[in-house]
């Protein structure tokens, strides 16, 4: 069974945001800051991505925000994605 991913709502992501800023702080407060040109870009990305119901651009953004809030390389294949989305 194959689940499809929903577009998230405004508040939604309103929301991640919100969480995504503690967890900056807590990972800033402990000298541990995700990269946040890139992680800024997928948040922006995201959003007009979800707006337009591009489900690939989601993903991407999705997984580039997550492997930042987890201290983790992106893959590069989906920083191209986001970073070149508005070219």
């Amino acid at each position: 069974m194959q689940r499809t991913e929903q577009p998230l709502s405004s508040e939604s992501i309103a929301h991640l945001r919100k969480v995504a800023a503690e967890i900056s702080a807590f990972f800033e407060a402990g000298g541990f800051a995700p990269e946040s040109s890139s992680l800024d870009a997928a948040w922006m990305v995201l959003e007009a991505a979800n707006d337009l119901g591009d489900d690939e651009i989601v993903a991407a953004a999705r997984r580039v925000i997550d492997a930042s809030l987890n201290s983790r390389p992106a893959a590069e294949s989906d920083l191209h994605l986001v970073l070149d989305y508005f070219k």
